[in-house]
């Protein structure tokens, strides 16, 4: 393991000294493709670094057990079992982060999110969520952009397509796949009983339609005049885009911008993320790798958090973990809930290899 270690630590030095040269820059690809690679590399290699220099005291103070210097032996001692305790705590932080990275993440994501069960406060709800997945991408620094949108008549959303786009967005908003429940008090509700609503979220890797195999044949496209608050300008005209994939059945409509061919393109790119993320479901299926977590699956059945506005707390299911911090969440500081969930995606993956 040490050595491998050490090929990293080398690997992210000579990153470093390439992207320091002076004319690093003038290729902006070249140096956007070292940048990515350094980026990728400095926490292992940093845990790597201190490894290394541990497990070289702990082969000097072995040695030292084996001379006759009585004050050196004693030193070695008294060290060896601390150095033994950091060393194996190190090497499983390690092994955690050498497990093989998703290659989607790095992608760009389209998030789904639809209202389900709970009627209007479900719609709000969902509401909710797209503001919450919206405020943690610009925190981010991350792009977004509707790609379709359902509005709900008493407010809220019933369904939303969102493009977000950045570093290693995939790689994070793939967590927040599955069922999304909420308990609160309706504002329409008089007796201030509390209500229980949910909706679906889906996390899916923007991909090409070449990586879906998108053919023409399979594909049948019809247009429909827009309706809807805010659809009035294209009412007239059948700018609306209906696809659907006839191997599948996966409809897909798209009404928001005034051009037919516009819609059609964004169409097209929801139903390409659809394809793929069944066909990586498939993939896993046969593999049967399916996490008990149900972390990184993308199975939409999974009840995986919950958000209960009297006692301020979220809740994620799959890892049993609760968050006193129910403002900062729904407000986008989800970092800490993703993180944990990353972590235990890594530890069950590495138990799989």
């Amino acid at each position: 393991m040490i050595e491998k270690l050490r090929e990293i630590i080398k690997r992210r030095d000579d990153l470093a000294d390439r992207m320091a040269a002076p004319d690093a820059t003038a290729d902006t690809k070249a140096y956007g493709n070292l940048a990515k690679e350094h980026s990728e590399l400095v926490e292992v290699a940093d845990k790597a670094e201190i490894y290394s220099q541990l497990h070289d005291q702990l082969q000097e103070d072995e040695a030292l057990l084996k001379g006759n210097d009585a004050d050196l032996k004693q030193i070695a001692q008294e060290e060896l079992p601390g150095l033994r305790e950091q060393l194996a705590a190190l090497e499983n932080e390690l092994k955690i982060l050498l497990v093989p990275r998703d290659p989607n993440d790095n992608k760009n994501t389209i998030l789904e999110v639809r209202s389900g069960a709970g009627g209007e406060e479900a719609a709000l709800f969902a509401g909710d969520l797209l503001r919450m997945y919206s405020r943690y991408a610009e925190r981010k620094g991350w792009e977004t952009e509707i790609m379709s949108l359902s509005e709900a008549e008493a407010g809220g959303i019933k369904e939303v397509a969102m493009a977000v786009r950045g570093r290693g967005v995939y790689g994070e908003l793939k967590y927040e796949s599955g069922v999304h429940r909420v308990q609160r008090v309706p504002a329409t509700e008089s007796s201030g009983r509390i209500h229980t609503s949910a909706a679906s979220v889906a996390v899916l890797p923007e991909v090409a339609a070449v990586e879906v195999n998108l053919q023409e044949s399979d594909l049948r496209i019809d247009t429909y005049r827009a309706s809807g608050a805010g659809g009035q300008h294209v009412n007239k005209t059948e700018s609306a885009i209906r696809i659907t994939h006839l191997p599948s059945g996966i409809v897909v409509t798209c009404q928001d911008e005034k051009s037919q061919h516009k819609n059609k393109a964004r169409a097209l790119k929801v139903l390409a993320a659809r394809l793929y993320a069944v066909q990586i479901e498939r993939q896993e299926k046969a593999r049967a790798k399916q996490r008990r977590s149900m972390i990184s699956t993308g199975d939409r059945s999974a009840k995986i958090r919950t958000y209960n506005y009297p006692q301020g707390r979220v809740t994620d299911h799959r890892i049993n973990l609760t968050l006193h911090k129910l403002a900062d969440i729904t407000d986008g500081n989800l970092g800490e809930l993703i993180e944990a969930l990353r972590i235990q995606d890594r530890m069950d993956r590495l138990a799989d290899v």
